[in-house]
């Protein structure tokens, strides 16, 4: 048995984290079905919620380097296999859920969610981050995969991001450019671990986008059923296309 191996099958790396004694929740063998929406799949090795951004930096710097992490959102597009997830699970929660407006600029905690986001813009008159109401997961997640609905994509409005880097064990901050953006994608790499964004738009008319969020609302309960827990639209882009695309030109839409 490899060395990576015995680390993870052995109780030692958490019982070391379990002396730190973290202020959030700290659960070994936990069962992770609950947190997702099609409420099945197995425990995770070590699952952790957060107090704060402190705490959770306490336990991943003091985390070994061969011991995975998986940060959970709202677990909305997730299947978690019976055999459960190996390493530790961190749900950010509401306590990296934090929203705060500063003129046309929002900064967000990895644990707030795409829809808090966009009312809270909607209320402060910032247009361009309408499409976010029509995504149900946290922005944590929406950076990783660059989330995108109804004509905007996370890449159009970030300024920065604030990520526990564990290859170097610091925070860093990385600028727009460096996650190097493509559809549905982006740099960031698994060992990174999103902290905190800063999302930029534009002046707009609060009620103007209040209906422009109405609408998105509208299409969706249209092509989805967004009262019925799913998986939303879910393909596999064949190499160089989108399969949405190749779908509406075989007229399959709606079929």
């Amino acid at each position: 048995m490899m060395a990576a191996e015995r680390m993870l099958s052995a109780d030692d790396w958490r019982d070391a984290i379990t002396r730190l004694a973290p202020r959030g929740r700290l659960l070994r063998d936990h069962p992770l079905a609950p947190y997702t929406w099609f409420r099945v799949g197995g425990a995770a090795d070590l699952f952790f919620q957060p107090a704060d951004e402190r705490d959770l930096l306490l336990v991943l710097e003091a985390l070994p380097p061969e011991v995975p992490v998986t940060v959970l959102g709202y677990g909305s597009n997730l299947l978690v296999r019976d055999g459960g997830v190996r390493g530790l699970v961190v749900r950010p929660g509401k306590a990296l859920g934090g929203v705060q407006i500063a003129g046309l600029r929002i900064r967000a905690g990895a644990g707030a969610g795409d829809v808090l986001i966009a009312e809270k813009a909607a209320e402060a008159g910032i247009a361009g981050l309408a499409f976010l109401r029509g995504i149900p997961g946290t922005i944590g997640g929406g950076l990783k995969t660059n989330a995108g609905a109804f004509g905007g994509e996370i890449a159009d409005v970030l300024v920065c991001a604030r990520l526990f880097d564990r290859r170097c064990g610091r925070v860093v901050t990385w600028q727009r450019e460096d996650f190097a953006f493509g559809y549905r994608q982006s740099a960031l790499a698994r060992d990174q671990i999103v902290l905190g964004v800063e999302l930029e738009g534009s002046a707009g008319d609060p009620d103007a986008i209040r209906r422009q969020m109405a609408a998105i609302i509208e299409a969706r309960e249209e092509s989805q059923p967004l009262r019925t827990r799913t998986g939303g639209s879910t393909f596999k882009n064949p190499p160089g296309h989108k399969a949405w695309e190749l779908i509406d030109r075989a007229g399959c839409r709606g079929l």
